[in-house]
């Protein structure tokens, strides 16, 4: 898929949102990107990680994981395209960590996916719990990046589209200077 398919598909399901959000990452936003827009379209999901498993078909992945939630629909279906098992990881006390009997095995060739980075803080977590448990990370599959080219995790890393959308600490926000309502959406607890 082309990056320019990849954003139609995005704006033709209403994924891409103007306000004033308050994202995970914590920082503030004038744009958000509502994933769940596009993947609640099982055609849409579909596509999307084929493209995404595509440009890791060479890398001899073993394994797929992503970070609750929507790394979850993500790992699956990458996992599909390349033949892998695929498996998430969940906060439990607030660190992100494996549960539910998954299992990494040690020199297991990894692939972290990702819905949407901005600061690439989750995709970190995920990478940190591969490591911990002997896997080996060959790369990091994004569907959005919002980052402005400024993540890196060590490991190559594509995503199908990037947005460059500003975003602010609280302090510096002109949507909070001008006392606009802020829409939190996501599904981690600040």
């Amino acid at each position: 898929m082309k990056e320019e398919e990849v954003k139609q598909l995005f704006i033709d399901t209403g994924a891409i949102l103007e306000g004033h959000f308050l994202l995970t990452s914590g920082l503030h936003s004038p744009q958000y990107v509502e994933k769940f827009q596009v993947l609640q379209y099982p055609e849409h999901t579909a596509k999307l990680c084929k493209a995404l498993a595509e440009r890791f078909v060479q890398d001899q992945v073993e394994l797929v994981i992503g970070p609750v939630t929507g790394g979850i629909l993500l790992a699956h279906e990458v996992g599909k395209n390349l033949g892998t098992r695929a498996i998430f990881t969940e906060r439990e006390n607030g660190k992100m960590t494996l549960r539910r009997g998954f299992v990494i095995q040690p020199g297991e060739r990894v692939l972290i996916v990702e819905d949407i980075i901005t600061t690439g803080g989750s995709v970190q977590e995920v990478l940190d719990v591969v490591r911990e448990h002997g896997g080996i990370p060959v790369g990091v599959g994004i569907l959005v990046d919002r980052s402005g080219g400024k993540a890196d995790f060590g490991v190559p890393h594509q995503a199908l589209l990037h947005l460059d959308v500003k975003t602010y600490q609280s302090e510096d926000c002109p949507s909070c200077a001008q006392n606009l309502p802020i829409t939190k959406r996501g599904s981690r607890k600040l």
